[in-house]
């Protein structure tokens, strides 16, 4: 297949061995363009808590992606833009859909609380022990970088600059790999979560 000629080599290499399950390649491709995407996301949707979430995501995307990046579509910094940029809309309208809800919450508040929500179920107990076996037991089977990122993290509560200070990592070389040891726990947990409503 002929290269774009806007592709960029390196690029290309990396997405390439992203394919093949390469952690170091979606790290080093996050390095090169994090920053530009964070600026594309910070611009679109504001508020650089969400902006670094939407980023994070769209470089997990193009890791889950990248068998199916086509090089004669377009360079993969276009890619990654139009990945970042289908996050950020999301983040957008999620924003308005939450202010709706805060809307119709802040409704009810006017309306009389009940005397209580009266006792846990007996069974409570016993499903929260069983979910911490599974979350325990979830992170053990992570590769130990995504393991230790994501327990300090998550576990003592560091920032992402914390964790790749204690990790002595380069910053993207730590969230990637939060993102997507969280992907798989996300998965390894999926029967744990509630089901949802239709």
């Amino acid at each position: 297949m002929l290269l774009d000629s806007s592709s960029d080599p390196l690029d290309i290499h990396l997405i390439a061995a992203m394919a093949q399950g390469d952690e170091r390649a979606a790290s080093a491709l996050y390095d090169r363009h994090g920053a530009v995407m964070f600026g594309l996301a910070l611009r679109m949707a504001g508020e650089s808590a969400d902006t670094e979430e939407e980023v994070l995501d769209a470089f997990a995307q193009a890791w889950r992606d990248a068998v199916r990046y086509d090089t004669s579509r377009g360079s993969v910094a276009g890619w990654l833009t139009t990945i970042t940029r289908t996050r950020a809309l999301d983040v957008i309208r999620a924003r308005g859909r939450r202010a709706r809800m805060t809307d119709t919450a802040t409704a009810t508040l006017d309306e009389q609380a009940a005397m209580g929500s009266g006792f846990a179920a007996p069974d409570a107990q016993v499903q929260q022990t069983e979910r911490a076996v599974a979350v325990k037991s979830a992170l053990d089977q992570l590769p130990v970088p995504q393991r230790q990122a994501i327990e300090l993290a998550f576990f003592e509560g560091l920032t992402h600059h914390e964790v790749a200070d204690r990790l002595s990592e380069p910053l993207g070389t730590v969230k990637t790999p939060i993102r997507l040891g969280m992907q798989k726990l996300r998965d390894a947990l999926s029967s744990l979560a509630p089901e949802s409503v239709s």
